[in-house]
């Protein structure tokens, strides 16, 4: 009894990789690639911001400007 159910699975298994091969090699012919006959063009258009974003310390701004001559 056992043996029926491992050759049945085993069967079945085959029968389901026959199925896979055979619609894998119909569908084999359907593809076809060929190369355009204009150059391929690519449009980017791309905007690249850059912000910095600080905030100072009361006594940091202070010094900074009584010192602006350095920055």
């Amino acid at each position: 009894m056992n043996k029926t159910k491992t050759g049945a699975r085993r069967r079945a298994i085959r029968g389901r990789c026959l199925a896979l091969m055979t619609g894998t090699v119909a569908l084999a012919g359907c593809v076809q690639i060929e190369t355009p006959d204009k150059p391929i063009e690519i449009n980017l258009n791309i905007n690249i911001r850059q912000e910095v974003v600080y905030r100072l310390d009361g006594d940091a701004k202070k010094l900074i400007e009584q010192n602006s001559e350095i920055f």
